[in-house]
């Protein structure tokens, strides 16, 4: 089922159960789906890896947002920001932990002949091809510069 109609699914059930933050996340969903679809090339249609980058920068939006309003001691912001990631997290791919990449990293560290933190760029580009939507570009580049720095 694709992104869509699986939001428009969970929006009715979080109609039906009065479930504010559901509502309040889903709806922020299907409007960025919405501006996605409509804006100029796209033609009227997402494809699954597209929807992935969309999902993954929503949730990106909303981790900044928490850190500056934890920073800021707002905790009602921060809990706010918590669970709308928590529920957009639901339609996202599993997400590889740091343990999970590094295997992954070093055969593409292996595969680039990157053996200095000076050819991250080299080992980032085919490591983000290759993990999109399993990994964000953070814990993807934290876990390059702990290899390449050994």
């Amino acid at each position: 089922m694709a992104l869509e109609q699986q939001i428009q699914t969970a929006l009715k059930t979080a109609m039906l159960a009065k479930d504010e933050v559901g509502l309040r996340s889903l709806r922020a969903i299907k409007a960025a789906i919405l501006l996605a679809k409509t804006s100029e090339g796209a033609g009227g249609e997402l494809k699954e890896e597209e929807e992935v980058k969309l999902l993954q920068k929503l949730v990106k939006q909303r981790k900044d947002s928490l850190e500056i309003f934890q920073q800021q001691n707002r905790e009602d912001l921060a809990k706010k920001e918590q669970e709308e990631i928590a529920v957009i997290e639901q339609f996202l791919p599993k997400q590889l932990s740091i343990e999970e990449l590094k295997p992954l990293l070093a055969k593409i560290i292996a595969e680039v002949g990157a053996t200095s933190p000076a050819e991250m760029g080299k080992v980032m580009g085919v490591a983000s091809k290759q993990l999109a939507g399993q990994a964000d570009g953070k814990s993807i580049s934290t876990a390059v510069k702990e290899l390449l720095a050994k």
